[in-house]
């Protein structure tokens, strides 16, 4: 196989690559109209690294076009080592007076309760007075009493006994709130949501996102919290990344503008801190979030120190120079060996976080953790970690562990593991941020500024505009769009009357899975849209198509793509970018509707570009619509003529998009870059484009998968957070051994078996599973539809291998299965094994694939890839479940002749 995928890594120097070009690469299909620009803005990784530098490059605000907002440059400069960012908010005498007085106050407990962040699920009001605690957040799907659909005053009632508990303590240092408000207040019942940062990337106007930045902000102050864990400023490399919608693009030039004006939106424009309108924002995630191999999230990113400086840099220098007052580490490590770098995890690397980011870039604001992201540094634990802030964590995302936390870090101070100075230097910080914020002096959250504004909450007006912008027209064959007033069209497909697909993750829950359209009172979906801009008796809606005839209609809307998902779930792994394989229900969609006569114009509801070769055949024309949010409407306004007073389509990709199904990374610069829609392509109202029939071929098999014998490369994901299709995981037992499909809530229940979502490495990205002794059971993960050919794995010396957290020993016989379809089946005791593992302590097991084709596995039929099976009473989580090839030869591999 030739292309990025196959090397990842062998670029000609997408540095050297990106700064020669004027003008993007071209793709199959030209860019008529699109005015792309450069792609450009990132260094040549060797000259830079071998430059003599002689004196520290500085940055300040970016030019500024007549918009009076920063200006997407046309190139950026070459930096030849980390710049000195000059922030917009400076250092006041006065302030830092009263900081240090307040500091020289405080004792040690007091301290570290201000750098501790509880989850408000797990923390009382009272508990943070009593631990001096300095800030709270809440999760994605987490609200005020675990109600979803929590009003404004119970938002702010929860606020205002957070705040009292606080300025009742000794120190009278108020609390704040953190929330992860990504596209808007998403986290809130009733709020406008905007789309997603992809969509807004590709409207080119940073503009909008000051704009969307100020409204967030201000839905935020409605409820009562001070903080938002926003802007994301990945640049994303691989589009197989779960989080690849949360990056504005893969261009740094447009993360560079759009990262100033977001955190001018969300802070506002206060001179010497943050406005009464404002909330304090956070560039995140400190770095090199959107660069890890094959977009594995939290993963490895290999980048040069001139990749890391010149691409994943760019959005946090527009973000430093807006004044940005908080940064968030990253879960990703940055890790060459070639290159001589080992950070490891940057939550504790004291190179990126201390040396780089506050160092040589200046940032004197707030360093916080990502959840639970200290666990994940070598030698630390979810509740303790000195390496991590000695590091440089000011303060530490410790959700429910946050008493050991405290107590961890007290015994560290005073046995001298962390240095009293790192103390004092991350509360200064704190309360520094704080002082600027103006929550030391501010009354309760309640009586603060739009407090309770209903108005504040709802944006419609400009998230419909945002939805406008965002809209990426990439083919018309035959002018189809826009659509007369008085078109009488057929609707189809899974998405059109979905508001759950067009928001998106991160919405109401983290996932933004489990949603109805009730859910978001005053949204509109593209459905009601099109109702809206044709008329009731002008749209007819057939979410399948079955039994509707194209022929009685001017056209056919198919609003298809992809469904919720977040961060690590998201992720595509092994498989290919073929949209009919992960959604083949909308190509039986779109098989029923195209060829009748009727045009078809198809909008692709997606948090990424992905290869819909096969949907761009069975369309006349299509949209690509990302995650539009509530205001679903917008997209209707395009597609219709004359729906509103604005123009056409109007915006161009971010992202450029894949030309054959593994075809990832792809990026202006990368060796062979050769897509099917380059950067900045996007058609206007009244161009047709150039788009023929495209080719449908696509591998079998996942990329880097052999089909039979050969030897396997890619690791086979089974299950990641979620089930990895084709893979879904089931329960069975005497209530149905035919098989009880775990929910998307992570949930499922026989009599004597049940299983929730757990912590393993992560956040959820587990599956509890507990046999009650009830009887046997079973759990496991198959493929409902057929076997698969696995040859290559045996081949490849793969291993099966899981994580583990054994919660409750097995009392009786335990096996591990791999089927083949039943009476095809294999297994291996494993009583021993779970019994022998350490209670309440991650493991990782690797069983050889050997052991299972010993014991008669079927392995060109493959259909259950991990099963487990006990007799009785038995506890324990499993996440991050695998095959990985050569695993079977790792020195902690089990022998097959322990497992009998």
């Amino acid at each position: 196989m030739t292309g990025p995928l196959a090397r990842p890594r062998a670029r000609r120097s997408a540095l050297a690559a990106l700064v020669s070009m004027n003008l993007l690469v071209g793709g199959t299909v030209g860019a008529p109209g699109a005015g792309a620009e450069t792609a450009g803005g990132a260094a040549a990784a060797e000259a830079a690294g071998s430059a003599k530098v002689t004196r520290q490059p500085g940055i300040g605000r970016p030019p500024i076009g007549p918009d009076g907002c920063a200006r997407i440059e046309s190139s950026l400069q070459t930096l030849s080592g980390w710049p000195k960012v000059k922030s917009r908010i400076k250092r006041n005498p006065a302030d830092e007076k009263r900081v240090a007085k307040i500091l020289a106050g405080m004792t040690l407990a007091e301290k570290v309760g201000q750098m501790t962040q509880p989850e408000i699920a797990a923390i009382t009001p009272a508990e943070v007075g009593q631990y001096a605690i300095g800030s709270v957040l809440n999760g994605g799907g987490s609200w005020p009493g675990r109600d979803k659909h929590a009003s404004p005053r119970a938002w702010l009632d929860l606020a205002d006994a957070y705040w009292e508990a606080s300025v009742g303590s000794r120190t009278k240092i108020p609390v704040i709130w953190g929330i992860d408000a990504v596209h808007g207040n998403n986290n809130v019942y009733g709020a406008t949501v905007f789309p997603h940062n992809i969509g807004l990337g590709a409207a080119h106007d940073p503009c909008l996102v000051r704009d969307i930045g100020s409204a967030t902000a201000e839905q935020i102050r409605a409820t009562g919290q001070d903080w938002a864990f926003a802007p994301t400023l990945a640049v994303v490399r691989d589009d197989r990344w779960g989080r690849t919608y949360e990056g504005f693009s893969e261009d740094p030039r447009i993360t560079r503008a759009y990262g100033y004006e977001a955190v001018n939106g969300l802070q506002g424009r206060h001179p010497r801190g943050i406005g009464d309108r404002g909330v304090i924002a956070t560039a995140k995630h400190f770095i090199g979030d959107g660069g890890t191999l094959k977009g594995v999230d939290q993963g490895v990113n290999p980048s040069s120190e001139a990749e890391m400086i010149n691409i994943h840099g760019q959005g946090y220098y527009g973000a430093l120079a807006a004044g940005a007052q908080t940064v968030m580490a990253s879960f990703n490590s940055w890790t060459n060996a070639d290159l001589g770098i080992d950070e490891g995890k940057l939550h504790g690397s004291r190179r990126a976080l201390d040396d780089i980011l506050k160092r040589k870039m200046g940032f004197d604001g707030v360093v916080v953790s990502d959840w639970n992201g200290i666990g994940q540094v070598a030698g630390c634990t979810n509740a303790s970690c000195a390496r991590a802030i000695n590091a440089g964590l000011d303060v530490v995302m410790v959700p429910n562990d946050w008493k050991a936390f405290i107590a961890n870090t007290i015994a560290q101070v005073e046995a001298g593991e962390i240095p009293m100075a790192r103390i004092d230097d991350a509360v200064t910080r704190i309360l520094r941020v704080k002082l600027r914020a103006g929550v030391l002096s501010a009354p309760k959250p309640s009586e603060r500024a739009l407090a309770g504004s209903a108005g504040a909450l709802e944006a419609g007006k400009l998230a419909r505009e945002a939805v406008r912008r965002s809209q990426v027209l990439l083919k018309n064959n035959g002018k189809v769009l826009p659509l007369a007033r008085n078109s009488k069209v057929l609707v189809v497909g899974k998405s059109a009357d979905s508001m759950q697909n067009q928001t998106g993750g991160w919405t109401l829950t983290w996932q933004g899975t489990g949603n109805t359209n009730a859910d978001f009172p005053g949204g509109t979906t593209i459905l009601g849209g099109l109702r809206q801009a044709l008329g009731e008796a002008n749209v007819t809606f057939s979410e399948t198509a079955d039994g509707a005839d194209p022929a009685a209609y001017d056209a056919v809307v198919a609003v298809i793509g992809e469904t919720p998902y977040a961060e690590g779930v998201g992720d595509l792994g092994r498989r290919t970018l073929e949209a009919a394989k992960l959604h083949p229900g909308d190509l039986a969609v779109l098989d029923k509707v195209s060829g009748k006569g009727t045009p078809v114009v198809t909008v692709y509801v997606t948090g990424r570009p992905l290869w819909v070769n096969k949907e761009l055949n069975r369309s006349d024309a299509f949209v690509a619509a990302w995650l539009p949010g509530t205001e679903g409407g917008g997209v209707a306004d395009l597609l219709v003529r004359g729906s509103h007073r604005g123009g056409g389509y109007t915006g161009r990709l971010s992202y450029s998009w894949p030309k054959s199904a593994c075809q990832s990374p792809l990026n202006p610069g990368d060796e062979g870059y050769d897509p099917l829609f380059p950067l900045g392509y996007g058609l206007r109202d009244g161009q047709s484009g150039s788009v023929g029939t495209l080719d449908e071929t696509a591998p079998p098999f996942g990329c880097g998968q052999p089909g039979g014998g050969g030897e396997a490369s890619e690791d086979l994901e089974i299950y990641n957070r979620a089930d990895v299709p084709p893979y879904k995981g089931l329960i069975g037992s005497a209530d149905n051994w035919g098989g009880t499909e775990i929910g998307v809530d992570g949930e499922a229940a026989h009599a004597a078996i049940g299983v929730v979502r757990s912590d393993v490495n992560v956040q959820q990205d587990g599956l509890k599973v507990t046999w009650n002794g009830g009887g046997p059971a079973q759990f496991y993960m198959q493929d409902p539809a057929k076997g698969t050919d696995l040859r290559g794995y045996l081949n490849a010396d793969a291993a099966l291998v899981f994580d583990t957290i054994v919660h409750q020993a097995p009392a009786s016989r335990t096996v591990i299965g791999v089927h083949c379809g039943y009476p095809c089946m294999s297994e291996v005791a494993a009583t021993s094994l779970f019994q022998g593992l350490p209670v309440g302590t991650k493991s990782t097991v690797k069983i050889p694939i050997a052991c299972f084709a010993a014991a008669g596995l079927d392995l060109e039929a493959v259909n259950t890839p991990f099963l487990v099976y006990t007799d009785g009473a038995f506890s324990t989580s499993f996440a991050n479940v695998r095959w990985v090839p050569k695993a079977a030869k790792d020195a902690d591999a089990r022998s097959c002749d322990s497992l009998t």
